[in-house]
């Protein structure tokens, strides 16, 4: 049996210690991606982000990391160009003396029905979700071989999974990170790699606010939990899975969609 007082249960549970590392995050101005960033600085790691137009959103992101008394930079970059993003993970790596945790989350959402759905559609989405994981893990992976170490999550979707109507392109680049994150875990296992994602349902950030009230309403009759989720619960996976804690968890998809997939 185990002695609970002697591990020290009778305290409060220590926080998942993230201290000394360094994780480059995209996508981390703004909803699922900034509850991320702040989840992880806050358990101590320093944190590298890109973003692509609001220098503002940066800087205030930066300012709220900087709270936890850790490092933080942000870089201006497309994470559809690989060359810029290659530039990102060796600036990072020269700042911060290396990388130890790859955080893929860059999304963007151009829904429409297939018949209506233009060239530029598709190519947007796919270009960002799928070409842009692909640009910064291929960035990162050798790094990883080298050192014999490194986590990446990827934020995918339910919508890999089960699908939506109107999403073929976004469900299309959300199940190809699936498949992407399988194929992964198998092939650097070896190297001591995990590689594992996430697949959020409808969570309360910036892609929802528009949708109309009776919408939401019928989304949330779908869930049953009876509620959407917040970033703040996706991030909290993201940090265990990038922990030491789930040493043992590779090639997996965690759903969090309050029970509706």
């Amino acid at each position: 049996m185990v002695n609970y007082a002697r591990h020290g249960f009778k305290r409060r549970i220590r926080e998942m210690s993230l201290k000394n590392k360094t994780v480059i995050i995209s996508g981390a101005t703004r909803g699922i991606g900034r509850a991320i960033a702040i989840e992880l600085a806050r358990g101590g790691a320093n944190i590298s982000f890109n973003f692509l137009k609001s220098n503002e959103d940066a800087e205030d992101l930066e300012k709220e990391i900087k709270y936890f008394d850790v490092n933080v930079k942000s870089f201006q970059v497309d994470i559809r160009d690989y060359d810029a993003v290659k530039s990102w993970v060796d600036n990072t790596k020269e700042l911060f003396g290396g990388i130890d945790i790859v955080v893929n989350n860059a999304g963007v959402i151009k829904d429409k029905a297939l018949a209506l759905m233009e060239l530029n559609d598709w190519h947007e989405v796919i270009n960002t979700n799928l070409d842009g994981t692909f640009n910064l893990t291929k960035a990162a992976i050798i790094t990883f071989i080298k050192q014999k170490s490194g986590v990446i999550v990827n934020i995918t979707s339910v919508s890999g999974i089960a699908g939506m109507p109107r999403q073929t392109n976004y469900a299309a680049s959300k199940a190809g990170i699936i498949g992407f994150t399988k194929s992964l875990a198998k092939e650097v296992a070896s190297y001591n790699i995990r590689v594992n994602a996430v697949a959020p349902g409808f969570i309360e950030t910036d892609m929802l606010k528009d949708l109309k009230e009776e919408y939401k309403s019928q989304i949330i009759k779908q869930i049953p939990l009876g509620r959407l989720g917040s970033p703040e619960e996706v991030a909290k996976v993201v940090k265990f899975l990038v922990s030491d804690e789930a040493s043992y968890i590779t090639g997996q998809t965690i759903v969090i969609d309050g029970g509706m997939s």
